[in-house]
């Protein structure tokens, strides 16, 4: 293995800072992150009240711009601080950064838009890598690999489910169309079923013949084990990965964004590019 550098440019202590949870100033720069976007987030809930709103609005709209600033700084920051700033412009987190700086702004052109600010609860997801908790950040390495390998056996189990919410919707307008029950076309029906199935039950629409009720009956006892099978095929993928549960923490390879290399690891597993120490 090749000898780490000795001397860090500005940008790579830039991107340690801003990007690593591993590092005290890293770790520091998230907390204080984390408070700001907390009091961002209140600072909107609290300017929808009215009667508070006319009392602090001055306040608040001078915190939130603060704010405001202060991320649009990070952001750029963040841009600079990669070697590929377009990748991260287009990452997830990226278009959240994006999306939490911009409404503030906007709010100069349109009525409204500052409360889109809200999306500024998003990047508390951040708090998993600022925790620098093994457990955590295994977790939710686990769960995130979990839901990847499981996505094509959802996707499956999602069309069969929309299937027969077309079919057993179909059936309900067979059996209740013209008892003015509220089943007035078949799109309305799969509308029901779906509502019924998933257990959720407005009922704005309901049954009002005997088998009409029989059939949503069954439709119901049918919501409750069709449920639980999501949580059956993510919860085996789970029980596979723990059994090759590999220790992760939290770098982030500044040429692909690339994150969850292996403890001590020197180089990114995805482009070969040298970590920061």
């Amino acid at each position: 293995m090749s000898a780490k550098k000795s001397h860090k440019s500005w940008r790579d202590r830039l991107h340690e800072i801003l990007y690593e949870a591993d590092t005290p100033a890293g770790k520091w720069f998230d907390i204080i992150l984390l408070i700001a976007i907390i009091a961002s987030i209140l600072f909107v809930m609290l300017e929808s009240v009215d009667s508070i709103d006319s009392k602090f609005h001055r306040f608040l709209n001078a915190a939130e711009w603060v704010i405001t600033i202060l991320f649009t700084i990070e952001y750029i920051g963040r841009i600079i601080a990669v070697k590929k700033p377009l990748k991260y412009m287009l990452s997830f987190y990226g278009i959240i950064d994006l999306l939490s700086t911009i409404p503030k702004y906007l709010s100069f052109f349109l009525v409204g838009s500052q409360s889109l600010v809200a999306l500024r609860a998003l990047r508390l997801l951040r708090i998993f890598r600022i925790l620098k908790l093994a457990r955590y950040i295994g977790a939710s390495t686990t769960f995130m690999r979990a839901l990847k390998v499981s996505r094509v056996k959802i996707m499956v189990f999602l069309s069969f489910v929309f299937i027969l919410c077309i079919i057993l919707g179909t059936i309900m307008y067979l059996v209740e169309s013209g008892q003015n029950s509220g089943f007035t076309s078949i799109p309305r029906s799969v509308y029901w079923a779906i509502v019924t199935l998933t257990t959720v039950g407005y009922g704005d629409i309901a049954p009002v013949t005997p088998l009409g009720q029989f059939l949503a009956s069954m439709i119901m006892i049918l919501g409750y084990s069709i449920i639980a099978i999501p949580t059956g095929i993510v919860s085996a993928e789970m029980t596979k990965a723990q059994r090759k549960n590999i220790q992760t923490n939290t770098q982030i390879c500044s040429n692909c964004l690339a994150d969850n290399h292996k403890d001590k690891a020197e180089f990114c597993y995805n482009c070969g590019n040298e970590l920061h120490d």
